[in-house]
């Protein structure tokens, strides 16, 4: 595993770290997305490995959000993709941001964010999730009419993958439960069909000793048990890259700033800590 296996966009956004700090960065950053649906925890501490290392980086810091948002972190993963938004200027993770705000039971602020400007910037499939956050901020306000509305409103161009096909017709099949037009809901569910992964026939008669059942998912732990040993480090330490950086401050660019180019350092800010609270159970994707 190196550094090589990252996206290329993704190695240049690491050019302002010494070598050895980038390959160990970017094999964090691998990780991450390698476990991210399969281990969301241990994905987790990865990305904080690579923030205590890279914190100024935009894809460390992208990276970190993500996988707080798929813990259930939302407050955090809030406070990174912010942080993501000032470093590059992208809104690409409008709707994940939009999700978490769900997810801190806060719907309104959720629309807030579909009706911002930085909405209009996003391209059809994130138009399209979008959407999909939005009709389940409907939801959490009792707004079942309006939420099928914006379903209904998605174009059929925008939703390119059978995946995305697939979730915006699960996300209308809950809007019509709530909506009590539950055969209709009924209807389409059995259209989508339920996941077969689960379903194991034996064969009862068989020798016990001729069925096995093995398990293929080979999932890696940190790279040089490094993520053991640096999550061992007390809160605020920063390792190998100097102090901490507080996410409020004005972020330096790491490409010009002469004190990145060993490797920089940032953590998670306490950005809208006022706001933020501990996470519902909640999101609606």
């Amino acid at each position: 595993m190196t550094i090589s296996q990252l996206d290329r966009e993704v190695r240049g956004r690491l050019r302002g770290l010494t070598k050895d700090n980038a390959e160990t960065v970017g094999r964090h950053l691998v990780m991450t997305g390698r476990l991210l649906d399969t281990d969301p925890e241990l994905a987790y501490e990865h990305a904080q490995a690579a923030v205590r290392r890279a914190g100024r980086i935009d894809v460390v810091r992208e990276a970190a959000g993500l996988a707080a948002y798929r813990l259930g972190n939302y407050a955090e993963a809030l406070r990174e993709l912010r942080t993501v938004r000032r470093l590059n200027g992208s809104s690409e993770h409008l709707p994940v941001m939009a999700d978490a705000e769900r997810g801190l039971g806060r719907p309104e602020r959720a629309l807030d964010l579909a009706r911002s400007p930085e909405a209009e910037t996003l391209d059809a499939s994130g138009r399209t999730e979008l959407a999909l956050v939005v009709a389940g901020a409907r939801l959490d306000l009792g707004q079942s009419e309006a939420a099928l509305a914006v379903v209904d409103s998605i174009p059929a161009r925008d939703v390119r993958s059978v995946e995305l096909r697939h979730r915006v017709s699960g996300v209308r099949a809950d809007v019509l439960d709530a909506l009590g037009r539950t055969d209709e809901a009924a209807a389409l569910r059995v259209v989508l069909g339920e996941p077969e992964d689960d379903i194991v026939v034996v064969d009862l008669e068989e020798d016990d000793d001729e069925v096995t059942v093995t398990d293929e998912q080979d999932v890696a732990g940190p790279a040089d048990s490094e993520v053991a040993s640096e999550a061992s480090a007390e809160p605020g330490t920063v390792q190998g890259d100097g102090p901490p950086v507080e996410d409020e401050a004005p972020l330096a660019d790491p490409e010009s700033a002469g004190a990145d180019k060993d490797g920089s350092a940032d953590s998670p800010s306490s950005d809208d800590a006022t706001s933020d609270e501990a996470p519902s159970d909640e999101g609606a994707r």
